[in-house]
């Protein structure tokens, strides 16, 4: 009988193959927070051209879009570990009826995506000056 070298830890690595991970992608972190008055979505996005990146808005719903390409210079037979996720992404967030979609702005710096949604000026406070009756 022929003994067989048993890594534990070779199962862990590729159990993402296995279950198909590779299948279906990827997901960047995303931030979601009010500033003033407008709506900032952050997206952690490192190692992705400003070219392969889409942003659109439609029906009230804001999508970030995106994919992550396989290095050319490291073949996947002579790596030793790939945690980095590769291929496309997609997130779609419900935005509030309260927004301006016509001046929704994205910037790109330093690995994170950056969308700034206004607020309509319907949807921003208003001080009410109060009459004497």
């Amino acid at each position: 009988m022929k003994l067989v070298h048993w890594d534990p830890f070779q199962d862990f690595m590729t159990l993402g193959q296995r279950l198909g991970r590779d299948a279906v992608g990827w997901a960047p972190p995303v931030d979601i927070f009010e500033k003033q008055d407008q709506l900032v979505i952050r997206a952690e996005v490192p190692g992705i051209k400003k070219e392969d990146m889409d942003v659109r808005i439609e029906n009230g719903v804001l999508t970030l879009h995106g994919e992550r390409k396989h290095e050319a210079d490291v073949a996947e037979g002579n790596a030793h570990l790939m945690e980095r996720s590769y291929g496309s992404f997609t997130r779609s967030f419900s935005l509030p009826t309260t927004v301006d979609a016509a001046k929704i702005v994205a910037t790109y710096k330093d690995g994170v995506l950056e969308v700034v949604v206004p607020k309509a000026e319907a949807a921003k406070s208003k001080r009410v000056q109060i009459q004497a009756a």
